[in-house]
C-alpha cells in the first residue's frame, strides 16, 4: 500500500474516534440568567460560581469570582496553572510576596492573563465591583504568602 493510501484509513480511524469521545461528553450550557453567585468557595473569598468541572478533582475546571468594589485578595499563589478574563469592570494585579501598590497594574474588562503556578500575587477591586472567569486544570490549591 503507497503512503498516500495509508492516509484516508488513518484518518477515518481519528475521526471515528473524535465523534465516539464527542458524543460521551455531555455539553453544558448556562445562560446569564442561570449563572448565579453562590456563597464563597473559601471563608474571606467573594462570591463565586463554578461553571464546568470540580476543582476538587483531576481535570478541567471554569469558575466566576465576584470582587465587590473595595475587595482586596492579599498575597497569594496557586499550585496550578490558570487563565483569567476580566469580565466586567477594571481588576488592579499586582506580582510578589507582599503587598505593595507601586506594583499593581490596572486590568480593564476583556483583559486576559495567564498565571503560572506557584506565581505570588495580589488583587483589588479599587475602583468598583470586578467579575473574573478563571480555568485551570485540577484539582485547585491557594496559598497565602507569609505576612511582611
Amino acid at each position: 500500500m503507497r503512503k498516500s493510501n495509508m492516509l484516508f484509513p488513518m484518518l477515518l480511524v481519528l475521526v471515528g474516534t473524535g465523534n465516539a469521545l464527542a458524543q460521551s461528553i455531555d455539553q453544558v450550557t448556562k445562560l446569564p440568567n442561570e449563572i448565579e453567585f453562590q456563597a464563597p468557595l473559601r471563608p474571606g473569598s467573594p462570591p463565586a460560581v463554578v461553571l464546568y468541572g470540580d476543582m476538587t478533582k483531576q481535570g478541567l475546571y471554569v469558575y466566576r469570582v465576584k470582587f465587590p468594589a473595595g475587595f482586596k485578595v492579599m498575597p497569594h499563589w496557586h499550585g496550578e496553572e490558570r487563565t483569567f478574563v476580566v469580565l466586567s469592570g477594571t481588576l488592579h494585579m499586582g506580582i510578589g510576596e507582599s503587598w505593595d501598590e507601586t506594583k499593581l497594574k490596572a486590568y480593564p474588562a476583556g483583559s486576559f492573563l495567564s498565571e503560572p503556578p506557584k506565581l505570588p500575587h495580589f488583587t483589588w477591586a479599587k475602583d468598583g465591583e470586578v467579575i473574573l472567569q478563571i480555568t485551570g486544570i485540577g484539582p485547585a490549591s491557594t496559598t497565602s504568602t507569609p505576612a511582611r
